[in-house]
């Protein structure tokens, strides 16, 4: 199926040349997708945090540089679940991404709270939420931002990327890819180690004095503002 999809999107990309490195849904395409939504989410939230809170603050998801992994992941989703309807109505996109968002947006809550004892977001205040995880406001936003996926940035994106010559795009990827896998390591084992200090557990091993040494409690609670722990019952 996959295969069948991806030749659909070769036909319908504007770079046609099928020698080039991202050519289809391949393996380049789909990290671009995720590597450029990890970013693009972090300049709407902090666009969205100016306009609302009138001030800056820290959307990132990694320790280092401005990348979400919600976006990034969620940009895949939303290519791979939803781009076989653009050419559709624009409320059959706008649902999907309604349904693809909300799903995904609380997968990513109940997991970080499994994980790490912490949630970044919480709607129990806000109408029409599940849970606390999602709530009907950015469901809708989730629909929103589905259409302006599929019908401009995705489009502008393979655009973007077609343009890189394979002598550098190919290298670049994987350049790319080894810091996104060490950030995202490193990331996750610095909140973990956090976690671990908050339950009062001491470092046991060079590991985890590495991380408190590196990454203490203040430094990630300038890039992580709204992350709270969660308390048990």
């Amino acid at each position: 199926m996959l295969r069948q999809y991806s030749g659909h999107l070769r036909s319908e990309q504007s770079g046609k040349n099928s020698s080039h490195f991202a050519h289809g849904l391949n393996f380049y395409q789909l990290f671009w997708i995720f590597f450029i939504g990890c970013f693009l989410g972090v300049v709407v939230e902090t666009i969205w945090c100016l306009l609302t809170r009138h001030h800056y603050e820290s959307r990132t998801g990694l320790i280092y540089g401005p990348f979400n992994l919600v976006y990034g992941f969620g940009a895949l989703f939303m290519t791979l679940g939803l781009n076989w309807l653009r050419k559709k109505r624009d409320a059959w996109i706008f649902l999907g991404g309604f349904v693809i968002g909300s799903v995904f947006e609380y997968i990513c809550s109940w997991v970080q709270e499994f994980l790490f004892g912490t949630v970044s977001w919480q709607y129990d205040e806000m109408p029409f939420n599940l849970n606390g995880r999602i709530n009907l406001l950015y469901s809708i936003f989730w629909g929103v931002l589905a259409l302006l996926w599929v019908k401009g940035i995705y489009p502008w994106m393979c655009r973007l990327v077609n343009r890189i010559p394979n002598k550098i795009g190919k290298p670049l990827t994987w350049v790319l890819l080894v810091f996104m896998i060490l950030n995202s390591a490193i990331s996750g084992l610095a909140v973990a180690r956090m976690s671990a200090r908050y339950a009062g557990e001491p470092a046991t091993n060079a590991l985890e004095q590495f991380l408190d040494d590196h990454y203490p409690d203040e430094r990630l609670q300038k890039i992580y503002p709204n992350m709270v722990y969660v308390a048990e019952d």
